[in-house]
């Protein structure tokens, strides 16, 4: 249903929010959009109380305007459902409407998303209102696309009333059909906790000490479906009124409260809100991941990245500013991992309100003084140049496993030490990246036949189905590279008994008697047998017994002396490794390395501070080739017979890249990575 060509090129645009701004100002925005190449612009997303300015009674006048206006000037509008944050009528008319949060504090009039998702009115109110959008735009001309909501989840992804945990209930007796079911997902005989009525069960609210893990993992799965279902009954709306027009609603990346392999199924195309931290030493890392996931989540789809900072954020301690580039070398980086459109928050900095000093396409000093004016016009003319990259995919022969019920599972409390999943993945993620991979993020029970190497940095659940998808997939000949404490749990949170991991322990031919947890400033260290390398292990090691691996490399110090570290073992046509320690990230990529060079990967060892990307177009290979660093250039030797994907025009063997510089090489023939070295 959604279809690019029916932008007229990549998506360039911005959220625009007019009622911030007096109507004069509003023709010079139309104006200055035309001039920067925008093409689309986010409508009405927190417009709610403009539109609806008291209970029942519309004014759509000004929203009119603003659409006839921007339909005049070519650009296209992706208009909100509004119901982001409902207007302070609606709390004084529904006070239970406010959610609740874990220790029981009824939240207050002020901010946005204030809304619990189980109130009846509430969704009634949403309803009425999206209905008369709907109605009222379905036929506009500036109308391409509906953007439902925003950010769900983004501040409240649970709510802890008693309406909820009503629907929770609900939940809770379709899941297992019974108390009986109920009592033995959840261990019940544990700490005298049977269930007798589905009335006695509650949220895991504040109490005295460990609430069940299973409890705990089927509330995460209940909010997020929770928050799902008024996504649901928003859309159905718009399908029904607006069947022709392509539904959104933008995600927030690695979102700890929402399961967005579920949600991505719902929405026509996947939009994505990005918000990298220019502080950090390698925020191309974080965007990477964050583009990759949302690549993955429809199976190769290309996305929007609906939202970005042109420059600083208002909302850390402290709001780094994106240097002169940066700008730049993220919209391409996303551009080679999938992305059909790039879009700013906002279009016109604020003069009040909490986001006032959060950046914008124009600043508070204009756009004739604005550095940030120039480089977002810049872009927007280089992006003619370069729709053609909309038709383009991204392969890869590389996966992470990635699951929230596993992460929500894994950072349940009472665990051996508490482990966090993000800098295991981000960790494995840099070393592909560094060996020049393309990655894509799979569910653990989705199709893993792509593949050539599938990775599990952790993957503390594991279901009885997904486990059998991995066992599958080695055996017909796929590459596994597992890291420590995985498969430890069941679907239930319970654990499998025989050695760890007993789902999975005949793939791997080894079990795993007790984990030996570090404590801070303790380390061990590891050594390969084939070539004596030493690696230090930090925070985490484990007592593996193989049954049938081999041993890969031994651990050094403490009672584990000389017992496996790493393994390799042969299960069928495939091969499964497991690394049963907290390694640094200069291990894992060797370790990485010799995992992808024993499956016939072709990779290339770069450094840190070059990002490779390589899409396919049907008839020829784009390289896209980045330079993170803010200071040095970089000499890449390219590999033969390329040409400069703009124009055609001729490339020198060995090409220099500046201080945040991008070049994009168009191959007609298949690109080895190993044929692409950066030289000294």
């Amino acid at each position: 249903m959604f279809d690019i060509n029916d932008f007229g090129g990549i998506i360039y645009g911005a959220d625009y929010n007019p009622e911030q701004w007096p109507r004069e100002v509003w023709r010079e925005d139309a104006q200055l959009m035309r001039e920067a190449g925008v093409n689309l612009v986010s409508l009405g997303i927190f417009s709610w109380a403009h539109l609806e300015p008291q209970p029942d009674t519309y004014d759509f006048s000004w929203l009119d305007e603003v659409m006839d206006l921007l339909h005049e000037h070519g650009v296209g509008v992706n208009l909100a459902t509004a119901t982001a944050s409902p207007p302070p009528w609606l709390s004084l008319k529904y006070p239970d409407s406010r959610p609740v949060t874990v220790d029981g504090v009824r939240l207050e009039v002020g901010g946005r998303q204030l809304y619990c998702p189980s109130h009846q009115a509430f969704r009634t109110q949403a309803r009425q209102l999206i209905t008369q959008i709907a109605q009222r735009y379905q036929g506009h001309p500036a109308l391409k696309l509906w953007h439902v909501n925003n950010e769900y989840g983004c501040h409240i992804d649970q709510c802890f009333c008693g309406l909820c945990a009503e629907e929770f209930r609900l939940w809770l007796q379709e899941r297992y059909g019974t108390l009986d079911a109920l009592n033995t997902a959840w261990g019940t005989a544990f700490w005298s906790q049977r269930y007798g009525a589905w009335a006695e069960i509650q949220p895991p609210r504040r109490a005295p000490t460990y609430a069940n893990p299973t409890q705990q993992l089927d509330w995460r799965r209940f909010s997020s479906d929770n928050l799902l279902s008024l996504y649901r009954m928003e859309a159905s709306i718009l399908r029904e009124i607006s069947p022709q027009t392509p539904i959104t609603t933008n995600f927030l990346g690695f979102l700890p409260g929402l399961d967005y392999f579920k949600w991505a199924q719902e929405e026509d195309v996947v939009s994505l809100d990005a918000y990298p931290d220019p502080s950090s030493s390698r925020p191309h890392l974080e965007a990477g991941m964050t583009f990759d996931i949302m690549r993955s989540l429809r199976g190769g789809q290309r996305w929007i990245l609906m939202e970005q900072a042109t420059s600083a954020v208002n909302w850390r301690e402290r709001n780094t500013l994106k240097r002169p580039g940066l700008m730049r070398l993220l919209n391409h980086q996303a551009l080679a991992h999938g992305a059909n459109g790039l879009m700013f928050f906002q279009w016109r900095a604020s003069r009040a309100g909490a986001e006032k000093f959060h950046s914008g396409m124009v600043q508070h000093v204009g756009p004739q003084r604005s550095r940030v004016w120039q480089e977002v016009q810049a872009l927007g003319q280089e992006l003619k140049s370069l729709t053609e990259l909309t038709q383009a995919r991204v392969p890869a022969r590389v996966a992470i496993m990635f699951d929230w019920n596993s992460w929500w599972a894994l950072e349940i409390d009472s665990k051996p030490a508490a482990l966090k999943l993000m800098p295991l993945v981000q960790k494995w993620y840099a070393a592909l990246r560094q060996l020049g991979q393309n990655v894509d993020f799979v569910h653990p029970e989705g199709n893993l036949t792509a593949y050539d190497v599938v990775a599990l940095p952790n993957q503390y659940l594991l279901s009885h189905a997904a486990a059998q998808n991995v066992r599958q997939f080695v055996n017909g000949g796929g590459t596994l590279a597992t890291g420590f404490f995985s498969g430890i749990v069941d679907e239930h949170e319970h654990i499998q008994l025989g050695g760890y991991p007993a789902l999975i322990s005949d793939v791997l031919g080894l079990w795993v008697e007790e984990w030996l947890v570090m404590q801070p400033g303790e380390t061990n260290q590891v050594q390969l047998r084939e070539n004596g390398a030493t690696y230090d292990v930090h925070h985490w090691a484990e007592v593996i017994h193989v049954t049938g691996a081999e041993t890969v490399a031994t651990f050094q110090q403490d009672f584990i002396a000389g017992q496996p570290a790493i393994t390799s073992h042969r299960f069928g046509a495939g091969h499964a490794y497991y690394l049963g320690g907290d390694f640094p990230e200069a291990a894992v990529i060797d370790l990485l390395e010799e995992i992808l060079t024993h499956a016939n990967v072709p990779l290339s060892r770069l450094p840190a501070t070059l990002n490779v990307t390589l899409s396919d177009l049907g008839n020829a290979q784009v390289l896209h080739l980045l330079n993170v660093h803010s200071t040095e250039s970089l000499d890449v030797s390219l590999p033969d017979g390329g040409s400069r994907f703009e124009d055609g025009g001729s490339l020198p063997k060995v090409l220099t890249l500046p201080p945040y510089g991008v070049a994009l090489v168009r191959y007609s023939r298949d690109v080895r990575l190993d044929e692409l070295q950066v030289l000294e």
